[in-house]
């Protein structure tokens, strides 16, 4: 593994880490935040939890759990999608500029939120990385094909090997009668 993937995995994952935990910790925090948001996804979605705090507790335990594993080196590329996915509604419960008055704290906003949208692009590269191995699809495809070129040869050394053999038994057979 190289040594950018190293330093940067966990400094990726480490304001995830910290903000989950205090997500986790505080929920009532961001809360009153988070309702415009959160109201219409657990009305579409039942397997999340109906009160507000505890929708938002579970979005921290995912961080840190996910950030700790994107940190480590395991399982990253799951673990950065599962973080991506807890950043979408954060961002847009809690850094909404385009509904702010004021202009100094829409102009916070909109940084807090490119900021946000920075890191997901980063977490979308981390979910893509194979670690400079091949991914999954391309070790299916190859094997696919590896699997077509020796059937292929085998069914060349069968024919190949068939035409004498049935001649070899033609002539045996005449020969015997």
């Amino acid at each position: 593994m190289s040594l950018l993937r190293v330093l940067g995995r966990p400094m990726l994952a480490s304001i995830f880490i910290a903000g989950g935990l205090d997500t986790l910790r505080n929920p009532h925090r961001v809360a009153g935040l988070a309702e415009p948001v959160v109201r219409p996804v657990t009305g579409r979605l039942r397997a999340l939890p109906d009160r507000t705090e505890d929708s938002v507790r579970l979005n921290g335990a995912v961080q840190v759990a996910a950030g700790l594993l994107l940190a480590t080196g395991r399982m990253s590329r799951p673990a950065a999608l599962a973080i991506a996915a807890t950043l979408v509604p954060t961002t847009l419960a809690a850094h909404r500029f385009w509904e702010e008055e004021d202009a100094g704290d829409k102009s916070q906003h909109r940084i807090h939120f490119l900021k946000n949208l920075g890191l997901l692009g980063g977490l979308l590269i981390a979910a893509d990385d194979t670690g400079a191995r091949p991914s999954v699809l391309w070790r299916s495809r190859h094997a696919a094909h590896d699997l077509r070129r020796e059937a292929h040869i085998a069914r060349r050394a069968f024919k190949a090997g068939a035409g004498p053999a049935v001649a070899a038994g033609r002539a045996r057979a005449k020969l015997s009668h």
